[in-house]
């Protein structure tokens, strides 16, 4: 079960003081004053109920958590803003399913601040864990931890993606539907390459909007790295990575050629530690 997060209310704490107001009519006013606290911690619950779907469905719209909740729009808008100027959420926009432009969707998840005030030993955990596993058996051992992560990803994906085709760009947009199932909050622009530019410089970009071991990407970036060694894979391309989240970018975005034949044929997972040794040709950049 997720932890759940209470978020500090300005003026928490009033009804101490009204209960130690004088009495008489200064003690009357503080009396009716103390009559309003009950409808303040009624908000607050209200608030953490917002907070915690924001946390347990992530990223997740206005729309839908009022469904979800049983809130009216402007009720869920109204903690929704309370909760952004708190720092605790913030938006992450998405652009719409459809090949039609339009504004991108705006969608909540926990920032930074408020995942850390879940008191996530669990990075602090993870991160000594690593860095200890990484002392022992060396960089190779962590890589490999970070393989065999993705792995059970890349099993789920393929025959998924292989029914779209050999078609890069429907590759591309079937591996986003599926991260976007799994909460990555993915979605694919295509470039195409107009004269007098060639057609192999056509592409397609795919972008990430959410990750969910962001911060322990951050601190080993072989994740990343195996992550586009699973996309390439995938899609049946060698992919270059433009943007992380874990390097500061605001979403994760992969470069994924589309004008020149695939590079290798149906999807075959990396099988053999020999692949863990090979250089990476897919140029990874972050900013």
């Amino acid at each position: 079960m997720r932890p759940s997060i209470s978020v500090a209310l300005a003026g928490r704490g009033r009804s101490r003081a009204a209960s130690d107001a004088v009495s008489g009519p200064a003690g009357s006013v503080a009396a009716q004053a103390a009559t309003a606290f009950p409808a303040a911690d009624a908000e607050e619950r209200t608030r953490d109920r917002v907070l915690n779907a924001v946390l347990e469905h992530g990223p997740i719209s206005a729309a839908e958590l009022g469904d979800l909740l049983g809130f009216t729009p402007a009720a869920v808008r109204r903690h929704l803003d309370h909760l952004s100027r708190n720092g605790v959420i913030e938006v992450k926009r998405a652009a719409r399913a459809g090949a039609g432009a339009g504004r991108p969707a705006r969608r909540y998840v926990l920032s930074s601040q408020g995942q850390s005030s879940l008191g996530n030993d669990y990075l602090d955990i993870a991160t000594l864990a690593l860095q200890r596993l990484g002392e022992i058996a060396g960089p190779e051992a962590v890589r490999q931890f970070a393989v065999e992560r993705f792995g059970a990803m890349e099993r789920r994906y393929a025959p998924e993606i292989d029914a779209a085709g050999p078609d890069i760009t429907a590759r591309a947009q079937a591996l986003s539907e599926a991260l976007s199932r799994d909460g990555f909050v993915a979605s694919t622009a295509s470039i195409e390459a107009r004269a007098p530019l060639p057609a192999a410089l056509s592409s397609v970009q795919l972008c990430q909007g959410h990750c969910p071991i962001q911060q322990l990407a951050a601190q080993f970036p072989v994740f990343c790295d195996v992550e586009t060694d699973v996309f390439s894979r995938l899609v049946g391309v060698d992919v270059r990575r433009l943007s992380t989240l874990a390097r500061g970018g605001h979403v994760c975005t992969t470069h994924i050629p589309t004008g020149r034949p695939a590079a290798r044929g149906p999807h075959s997972p990396a099988t053999t530690p020999g692949n863990l040794d090979e250089v990476s040709n897919h140029l990874q950049e972050r900013p």
